[in-house]
């Protein structure tokens, strides 16, 4: 079991703060073919052959991870040793409602061994899982202000942010050069983490 590396900021994000890392450069990243998804406010869960775990692989029991655990009940088995499926869980609310998701786990990194496997075969894969993916905000080359229209066209009472990754294959330790996010600013509006509170269920679609 191997925790999910940590997505660097790009340097337009304003949600950074000082525990955060931005990415010094971006040339890696626009180089070719390019993929922005949405960014969901859930918890970073990782999929693979043996169950499940959140985050962490000693991430601890909570109530609102049962849902999910029967949901990797049907994945798990179908998952070679070498292989992982990581994506958000959005079962309880966050900071962001959301009311019509269409799961809730939505994939958007399928690895194996220690490649981030590309975005048009994670696709694939996740459709033969019957993984729903996380939306696709954009697709293509990269171009002058992109961040800056994308980030421009959120509603940002009802989206956290995007990802930018590269369309292609990559090895999980160029993770920092290879994908960036974008988070809003004041993201985070409560200092009580989601797990001490009540959980508040998100509606599905």
């Amino acid at each position: 079991m191997k925790k999910y590396g940590r997505t660097h900021h790009l340097p337009v994000s304003p949600g950074a703060t000082s525990d955060d890392k931005v990415m010094q450069n971006i040339d890696a990243l626009i180089a070719g073919d390019m993929v922005v998804t949405e960014k969901m406010d859930g918890e970073n869960t990782t999929l693979h052959h043996g169950g499940t775990y959140a985050r962490s692989p000693d991430s601890r029991h909570h109530p609102s991870r049962d849902w999910l655990k029967a949901f990797a009940a049907g994945i798990s088995s179908r998952l070679s040793e070498d292989e992982r499926v990581v994506g958000e869980y959005l079962f309880a609310r966050h900071s962001v409602v959301y009311d019509r998701l269409p799961s809730y786990f939505l994939g958007f990194a399928w690895i194996v061994g220690d490649i981030v496997q590309a975005w048009d075969d994670t696709i694939e894969r996740f459709a033969g899982l019957g993984v729903t993916p996380v939306p696709v905000l954009y697709r293509g080359a990269y171009r002058p202000r992109l961040f800056e229209d994308l980030a421009a066209s959120l509603d940002l009472r009802r989206q956290e942010g995007f990802v930018a990754r590269v369309a292609d294959a990559f090895a999980e330790t160029d993770m920092p050069a290879r994908m960036g996010k974008y988070v809003r600013e004041g993201h985070v509006q409560s200092d009580t983490h989601w797990t001490k509170v009540e959980i508040v269920r998100n509606g599905l679609g």
